[in-house]
């Protein structure tokens, strides 16, 4: 049926390119996480009037972060290739991508991190403190249960952006529905392609949204 409406779509290369753009996502969307959520941790931990309140240490960290979250996405796919090419031993494919994209959006989620922790209220950390909680348990049994909602909805938030940045990615040759939008749609010059990779990465990022959506709602206690 789909191949008779749309006769110039090879819908086997729809659905590898469908893969390789879920693959980055989800790989890269870890990763950010796991990254994001230790940077943010310790942006909120050493800033003033904090746990390891240290001046010197925010301030390397919020510098090393502000310059990864400015440089734009592209650039900085162009700039890491030396470096992926020794990680991954080439510059072409999904695995190629997956430094850039982890490297691009990693400060983007430590930073709503860093902001979903100090939305934490100030009295509950403290009142723990005074009952002579540990750092480690303070982290634990109160700072990331009361900001689990807002970590959700960055890590949403975040993984759309991811969708975006693997579609740019793939016109450097990492593959996926970027790649197949332009090389097999745009260059030459085949409509159909170009919309169906856009109708796929819009399926992909509602599908994102929706489960955020959905898990927000179910850690939220308010």
């Amino acid at each position: 049926m789909l191949e008779q409406l749309l006769p110039e779509v090879k819908w086997e290369k729809v659905w590898d390119a469908t893969y390789e753009t879920t693959y980055m996502t989800g790989v890269s969307v870890i990763a950010t996480f796991i990254i994001g959520l230790i940077l943010g941790l310790l942006l909120f931990l050493t800033s003033k009037g904090n746990i390891w309140s240290n001046s010197l240490i925010n301030s390397v960290l919020s510098g090393i972060v502000n310059i990864y979250r400015s440089i734009p996405f592209i650039i900085l796919v162009i700039l890491l290739l030396p470096f992926t090419k020794i990680v991954v031993g080439s510059i072409l494919g999904a695995n190629a991508a997956l430094p850039a994209l982890i490297i691009g959006s990693a400060p983007f989620y430590a930073r709503m991190v860093e902001l979903a922790l100090r939305e934490v209220d100030k009295g509950v950390i403290e009142a723990a403190k005074s009952m002579g909680a540990k750092t480690s348990t303070i982290m634990w049994k109160v700072l990331f249960p009361e900001s689990l909602p807002a970590l959700i909805s960055g890590i949403t938030v975040t993984a759309i952006a991811l969708v975006g940045f693997t579609a740019m990615a793939g016109v450097v040759g990492a593959g996926g529905l970027g790649d197949l939008a332009y090389r097999e749609g745009f260059q030459r010059n085949n409509f159909e392609v170009t919309i169906i990779a856009t109708i796929f990465i819009l399926i992909i990022v509602f599908i994102i949204q929706i489960i955020g959506d959905i898990l927000v709602k179910i850690t939220d206690k308010r």
